[in-house]
């Protein structure tokens, strides 16, 4: 991005129509970006990581769009409430809908995270355990390895 757009201002909404345009817009950025999210929920809930990859193209694309329109609503919000006082309640309460359905793709996304790593984690435990030597300390116990023996894991993305 270049640094121009950072600074520049969103358009203004000075008619109805211009407020109807862009709500109308936001609702169906958000409605197809929901779509997409429970898409990805779907398959990331159904083991289907690979198939939920490549949504990533569209959701970026959405999500472009989405933050865009956010910030073209935030900027205009005083117009808008002055133009269409109606607009602005509805888009608020179809953001907070918005808001819960992606919390919720967030915690799969979260959970599928933290069972591979438990998996992987698992695993590199078990293959340092094996490649120890076992041997037992001064209180006649077993020795467990030491954190820092870990033997190196290589993970194939590849399947």
């Amino acid at each position: 991005m270049t640094p121009q757009a950072h600074s520049a201002q969103p358009r203004p909404v000075m008619t109805t129509a211009e407020a109807d345009e862009l709500a109308a817009h936001y609702i169906s950025v958000m409605d197809a970006l929901l779509r997409v999210i429970e898409q990805e929920t779907e398959w990331v809930r159904a083991g289907h990581l690979a198939r939920a990859a490549t949504l990533e193209p569209s959701k970026t694309e959405l999500s472009r769009h989405y933050i865009a329109d956010t910030l073209r609503l935030r900027a205009n919000r005083t117009n808008i409430e002055r133009i269409t006082p109606h607009t602005m309640p509805e888009l608020i309460s179809r953001h907070h809908d918005f808001r819960s359905l992606l919390q919720m793709n967030l915690t799969v996304l979260a959970t599928a995270h933290a069972v591979s790593e438990g998996i992987v984690r698992g695993v590199s435990g078990e293959l340092t355990r094996k490649a120890a030597p076992s041997t037992y300390g001064a209180s006649g116990r077993a020795n467990t390895p030491a954190p820092r023996s870990a033997t190196p894991l290589a993970v194939s993305r590849v399947l």
